[in-house]
């Protein structure tokens, strides 16, 4: 569980970082920031947009989620860390995970002495919610 990955860590666990990890903990929408300030001030009236971002920024930099920049609008966030790919929807922007391993080789000619550790592929489509609002 994300909570009990950050106990230990020295990430202070307040009552509205408790509230931002529950609501990530689990969560494959891919929340954006802002998706996550608007819910967890449902129940935290007083907390700023601040108090999201920075918990955000210290999750980051402890492994505990990964900022997506596949938006070029607004960064996501995704509390899923493990190795994966993702599909993108060019309409609505909806983003969904890939669990298949693309083994990709590229030339030793084309890696400029680079090293690959290691890679992230985005897919992009139109969602089949968005295929049927089409159709409507």
């Amino acid at each position: 569980m994300l909570i009990d990955r950050h106990g230990g860590t020295g990430f202070k666990l307040t009552p509205q970082r408790l509230a931002i990890l529950e609501y990530l903990d689990g969560n494959t929408s891919h929340p954006a920031a802002e998706d996550i300030y608007r819910e967890v001030k449902k129940r935290f009236r007083t907390m700023s947009f601040a108090t999201v971002y920075n918990t955000l920024e210290v999750l980051k930099r402890h492994g505990g989620v990964l900022e997506l920049t596949i938006d070029p609008e607004r960064k996501h966030y995704d509390p899923n860390t493990a190795p994966h790919h993702h599909l993108i929807c060019l309409k609505c922007k909806k983003i969904v995970d890939v669990h298949t391993d693309f083994k990709i080789n590229i030339p030793a000619d084309q890696r400029q002495g680079f090293k690959v550790t290691g890679n992230h592929i985005e897919f992009y489509g139109i969602c089949p919610e968005c295929i049927k609002e089409r159709r409507s």
